[in-house]
């Protein structure tokens, strides 16, 4: 599979020219598309015929290319040009060239005026391109103006769909009400009370366990003094 490299070289001082460079075998040098004068102004006049179609939020650009690429060998079969066609992506490839040095020209057009730029295809390119975003609105709305949708525009006839107002999120408040706070205080002050009284039940057991034993210690301590007084008469 051979491989076709193409440099494009353009410059950045003066006229912002496009040249073209390419490498390919001299076998297939003939099938090789190349584009004069008249080639590059039959897209560009065709690629900004159909611009409003390049601009629409969906569409197929490859077939749109393939559309273009029909129309500038028609317009080279008028010109008795037939020995080679142009393909779509080599139309798509050009026009990407192009657009890059428009927007050159472009800027220098700003910095330095219109007078400074001599491309010749910048004036074709730039009053299509270069219109702002209300003169494009406004060419919209001239189009629309004798259709209906143009007329109901203009008397206001329409209700235009809006998306639903996002609900307020309710927030969500953490504190407790003054009963249940009130209630989980009654119920902490019971858990205490339980608690003392558990523990003063203990400790009546403990006295009571003691008194015991020194009352059982007492008694024996009697029982083994008698013993002994009675052993010794």
């Amino acid at each position: 599979m051979e491989v076709i490299e193409t440099i494009v070289i353009q410059s950045t001082e003066v006229e912002e020219k496009e040249t073209v460079v390419c490498s390919v075998d001299t076998d297939i040098s003939k099938a090789e598309f190349i584009w004069t004068l008249q080639a590059t102004w039959h897209l560009v006049n065709t690629r900004l015929e159909m611009d409003p179609a390049f601009d629409q939020p969906v569409c197929k650009k490859k077939k749109l290319w393939e559309t273009v690429a029909e129309k500038v060998n028609a317009k080279l079969r008028e010109s008795e040009v037939t020995d080679v066609t142009v393909k779509a992506y080599e139309c798509d490839l050009k026009w990407r060239n192009m657009l890059a040095t428009y927007r050159k020209n472009s800027e220098r057009a700003k910095r330095l005026g219109a007078s400074s730029v001599h491309w010749e295809f910048f004036k074709a390119m730039n009053e299509t391109l270069g219109k702002s975003r209300e003169e494009i609105e406004a060419q919209r709305r001239a189009k629309l103006s004798g259709t209906r949708v143009g007329k109901a525009i203009a008397s206001k006839r329409f209700t235009p769909i809006l998306p639903n107002p996002p609900t307020a999120a309710v927030p969500c408040s953490t504190a407790r009400p003054p009963q249940d706070v009130l209630q989980l205080y009654m119920e902490l002050q019971e858990r205490k009370m339980n608690m003392w009284a558990q523990q003063k039940a203990l400790e009546e057991r403990k006295i009571e366990a003691i008194n015991n034993l020194a009352q059982a210690i007492s008694s024996l301590a009697q029982k083994n003094s008698t013993q002994m007084s009675k052993e010794g008469h």
